[in-house]
C-alpha cells in the first residue's frame, strides 16, 4: 500500500463500482422481500386453483374453453418470472438458491410443466398443476409449520409402521389359526386377517367381531381385547406423541428463522468522543508560580494605597514651643 500523498494536480481515481452480480442480487432480493410481491403470487396461487376446479365443469370448460387455456398460460409465464426473480436473488451465491427446499419445490413444479411429455398428457399436466397449490404453504407460516413437523416425524412414523406392521402380521396368522375355517370372509387368508385387523384399529365394527367370536370360543375376548389395547390405544398414543414433538420442534425451527415481528431494531450508537487527558502539574513549579503572582499582588497593593505612616528625615530635634497656658490654669491659686 502507497501511503505517499498524490501529487497535485493528479485527478482522483474513481471508486470502484459494485460487480453487475451483486448490484443485481440486491434488487432482487429486495423485491423478492416486498409484502405485495408475496400477496401477488399467493394470489396467482388462488387464481390458479380456481380456474382448475373450473375445468371440472363440463360446460363451463367447454364454453370458456379458449379462455381457461389462456388464462392458464398466463399462470405458467407470472410463475416462472417469480422463478427467475427468486433465481436474480442468488446471482452473487448461486448454489443458497438450491439449499432452500421451497425454491427447488418450485423450481420442479414449474419446469416440468415445459416438458413435452407432461404437456402431452393431461392427466399428467392436471396433476402438476394440482401441485402449484401446495406451493400456498410457501406464505403460510403456520401451514409450513405442519408440514415441518409431517417432514421431521417421518423417522419416528417409519418405526411406528414397522411396529404396526409386526403387530398386525402376529395378531393376523393367531386370527388365521383360530378363526380361519369358521369364519373365512375375514380370517379366510393372511390378507383378510389383516384387513379385518386394520378396520378394527379404528373401533368399527369392533362389536360385530367379538360377538362373532364368542359364538366360536369364550377366549376370542382376551384376543380382541388385548389387540385394541395394544394397537389403538398404545401405539396410536405414541404416534400422537411423535407428531406433536415434532410439532414444537417445527415451530422452535420456525421461530429461530424468522425474526420476532415485535423487535425493535438496536439502538442507534452515539460516537463517544475520547477523553481529554490533563497533564498533572508539578508541585515545585505550581509553588514558584503562586509565589510570583502573591508578589506581585503585594507590590499592586502598595502602589495603590496611600502611604499610612510620614517618615522624617534624621536631623536635630524640633524646639519644642511652649503652649499657652489657659484662663483657668491662671486662675488657680
Amino acid at each position: 500500500m502507497n501511503d505517499h500523498p498524490a501529487p497535485r494536480g493528479a485527478t482522483p481515481r474513481p471508486p470502484r463500482s459494485r460487480p453487475l452480480r451483486r448490484v443485481l442480487a440486491e434488487r432482487a432480493h429486495a423485491l423478492t422481500e416486498a409484502r405485495w410481491f408475496a400477496l401477488s403470487v399467493f394470489t396467482l396461487i388462488i387464481v390458479n386453483a380456481v380456474l382448475l376446479g373450473a375445468e371440472t365443469y363440463s360446460g363451463l370448460a367447454e364454453d370458456w374453453h379458449r379462455w381457461l387455456r389462456l388464462a392458464e398460460h398466463l399462470c405458467l409465464a407470472a410463475f416462472t418470472a417469480e422463478i427467475a426473480v427468486r433465481a436474480c436473488a442468488h446471482a452473487d451465491r448461486p448454489r443458497d438458491f438450491f439449499r432452500d427446499p421451497w425454491n427447488v419445490f418450485d423450481l420442479a413444479v414449474v419446469a416440468c410443466a415445459f416438458l413435452p411429455v407432461v404437456r402431452e398428457n393431461t392427466t399428467v399436466l392436471r396433476l402438476l398443476r394440482l401441485a402449484r397449490v401446495l406451493r400456498t404453504a410457501r406464505f403460510l407460516p403456520q401451514l409450513r409449520i405442519v408440514i415441518v413437523a409431517v417432514a421431521r416425524s417421518l423417522p419416528g412414523t417409519v418405526s411406528f409402521l414397522l411396529v404396526g406392521a409386526l403387530l398386525l402380521y402376529v395378531y393376523a396368522m393367531v386370527g388365521w389359526v383360530f378363526f380361519g375355517e369358521a369364519n373365512p370372509g375375514q380370517y379366510g387368508s393372511l390378507g383378510r386377517a389383516v384387513l379385518t385387523l386394520f378396520l378394527l384399529m379404528t373401533l368399527d365394527g369392533l362389536g360385530d367381531a367379538v360377538h362373532a367370536g364368542l359364538e366360536i370360543s369364550r377366549w376370542s375376548i382376551v384376543y380382541y381385547a388385548s389387540y385394541v389395547l395394544i394397537a389403538s390405544f398404545v401405539l396410536v398414543n405414541v404416534l400422537i406423541g411423535v407428531v406433536i414433538s415434532s410439532l414444537d420442534e417445527a415451530r422452535e425451527l420456525e421461530r429461530e428463522q424468522s425474526p420476532a415481528p415485535d423487535a425493535l431494531p438496536p439502538p442507534a450508537r452515539v460516537p463517544v468522543p475520547a477523553p481529554v487527558q490533563v497533564p498533572v502539574p508539578d508541585p515545585d513549579v505550581d509553588l514558584r508560580t503562586r509565589i510570583a503572582l502573591a508578589r506581585k499582588a503585594l507590590d499592586d497593593l502598595e502602589a495603590v494605597l496611600p502611604p499610612l505612616l510620614t517618615t522624617h528625615p534624621p536631623g536635630p530635634a524640633a524646639a519644642r514651643t511652649p503652649v499657652p497656658a489657659t484662663t483657668s490654669d491662671t486662675a488657680r491659686p
